[in-house]
């Protein structure tokens, strides 16, 4: 079978909680964590907390997004 899923490796150095996710990009601790479970923002869960890279949150911060709501579906 063929995971889909990417490879991320991780360097101890480089992780950093949530909190301080949340410190760096200006977005609050639960909207990172619904990003990381979407996969908008690469991380991973480790017990009950999420962690990610200074590197993967700015690379989220610099995309461009859309702002406001979702359109409607019909």
């Amino acid at each position: 079978m063929n995971d889909k899923k990417p490879n991320h490796r991780f360097q101890l150095d480089e992780l950093i909680s949530l909190n301080e996710a949340s410190m760096i990009s200006g977005l609050s601790s639960d909207h990172l964590r619904r990003l990381m479970e979407k996969g908008s923002i690469t991380g991973k869960k480790i017990g009950r907390d999420w962690i990610t890279t200074k590197e993967f949150v700015m690379e989220y911060i610099n995309k461009k997004h859309r702002k406001g709501r979702k359109p409607k579906k019909s």
